[in-house]
């Protein structure tokens, strides 16, 4: 990945640069190649209704991530991550969706967050989709060397009206120090801590202590990848009603999940 640079005239050296022009920012056209959206539900297990959807890369055809990955470049990477935020908005009013939307973000690709928000605030616009049911999520396990950065990226978003989420909580680079720098609406949980976690002491452990410490500075948790019925019930326990995976519905391509199996 793009490592984000720390001195602040490697911005201002940034900002001269033709490429980081946004005209046509929104669109797939200049990258070379297609992709689309499939949306699996998060879903709020006590209320027994769906919480968000998040929007999963798919190939044109409903291809697997990789496919659409692998072709992301450090040199389309800033257009990619732009052309994804428009795109997600857009199918996912066009499917009707009236739940939050969930849309991964590339820090990497982030020179300046108030310039690259722009072309989400106007999608959001176009399309009529309240800024305020959109989760940015960025994974915690991208390398990012300034994690006083990236808390400023999502800082700026979160002063614009979206909601932020640290996905995958607990595998990645920032830990807790991020925290220490930037309260986040949302943690997902890693589904490596997840996976097993009903037969697993130091999983429980390890799952209880980053719950605590979400509860205590405010913030959502959500279990991501519970597959079955006692990894369920144990993050119900632990008070975490929030969850997404399998065990309540696979992702849907260019659609909504059917709803979601709570039983």
């Amino acid at each position: 990945m793009i490592q984000i640079r720390n001195a602040p005239s490697d911005f201002v050296q940034l900002d001269a640069v033709p490429a980081i022009n946004c005209s046509g920012c929104g669109t797939s056209d200049r990258l070379g190649f297609q992709f689309d959206f499939a949306y699996q539900p998060i879903v709020d297990v006590a209320r027994r209704s769906t919480y968000a959807h998040e929007a999963l890369v798919r190939g044109p055809a409903g291809e697997g991530a990789l496919t659409v990955l692998s072709q992301v470049t450090e040199h389309n990477r800033y257009r990619f991550d732009q052309a994804c935020r428009v795109k997600a908005i857009k199918t996912a009013a066009a499917v009707g969706m009236r739940d939050r939307l969930s849309i991964n973000f590339l820090p990497n690709a982030v020179y300046k967050p108030e310039v690259c928000i722009r072309t989400t605030l106007e999608a959001a616009r176009v399309h009529d989709f309240p800024i305020d049911r959109i989760i940015f999520e960025v994974t915690e396990g991208e390398r990012v060397e300034d994690g006083r950065w990236l808390a400023s990226i999502l800082r700026e978003y979160k002063r614009c009206g979206f909601l932020t989420a640290i996905d995958d909580f607990g595998a990645g680079y920032a830990g807790l120090t991020l925290l220490a720098d930037f309260t986040p609406d949302i943690i997902k949980l890693d589904m490596a801590l997840v996976r097993g976690v009903d037969a697993s002491r130091n999983r429980q452990a390890i799952a209880r202590g980053m719950v605590r410490i979400c509860q205590a500075l405010g913030i959502q948790v959500i279990a991501e990848g519970v597959e079955t019925v006692a990894e369920r019930d144990f993050f119900l326990g632990e008070g975490v009603s929030l969850m997404q995976g399998y065990l309540f519905a696979r992702p849907a391509f260019q659609a909504i999940a059917a709803a979601p199996s709570f039983d």
